[in-house]
């Protein structure tokens, strides 16, 4: 009952590059499955992904947006970046940022978010009050990988347990779901 019910035709080919180069991060296809639905709940919508890895997350957000959306993705790590944008070239709903997101989300003044999905430190243990007021009203907050795994660094359970003294927050309704990664999915109020 937790499988996906479609997978982005894209997705197979990232992660056997994923597996190629070593790279444990992707979102699960639980987590990419449900970003589909909440991409396609935000037509004509303005898209954030911070942590944009190898591109499973983009995968799946572009298969839930429509051709009104527009996504951009931040990664810090060049290589990885390049082998993103490199699979996804002529997607015109996509914007590729090669960029630390914590000096990205300083500069940004652009239109609000509707949707920020948070796979990085930046907007999720820090800055997390500056991406939230970049969302819009009924803005989706979601981030992933509050479950211990295998491919967390030591410091990250105390990273996980600073995250969660910010919650509850008086500007968004929230849950935690405790499936996939670990999920925290909100709407600003």
């Amino acid at each position: 009952m937790d499988d996906a019910l479609h997978r982005p035709a894209r997705l197979s080919r990232i992660k056997r590059t994923a597996g190629a180069v070593g790279f444990e991060m992707s979102s699960s296809d639980q987590t990419g499955a449900l970003l589909s639905v909440l991409a396609a709940s935000k037509p004509s919508g303005n898209l954030l992904e911070i942590g944009t890895g190898l591109g499973a997350g983009v995968a799946w957000i572009l298969e839930g947006m429509n051709l009104d959306a527009h996504l951009t993705t931040i990664e810090i790590n060049g290589g990885w970046a390049a082998m993103a944008r490199s699979e996804f070239a002529g997607e015109e709903r996509v914007e590729f940022v090669c960029a630390d997101a914590h000096a990205w989300l300083d500069a940004y003044t652009g239109p609000a978010f509707d949707l920020a999905f948070v796979d990085w430190r930046a907007g999720k243990f820090a800055q997390l009050d500056q991406l939230i007021g970049l969302l819009a009203p009924g803005g989706i907050y979601i981030v992933d990988d509050l479950i211990p795994q295998a491919t967390w660094p030591e410091d990250h359970p105390e990273r996980i347990a600073r995250f969660w003294d910010e919650w509850p927050r008086a500007d968004m309704v929230a849950v935690p779901i405790g499936w996939a990664s670990g999920l925290l999915i909100g709407a600003k109020s």
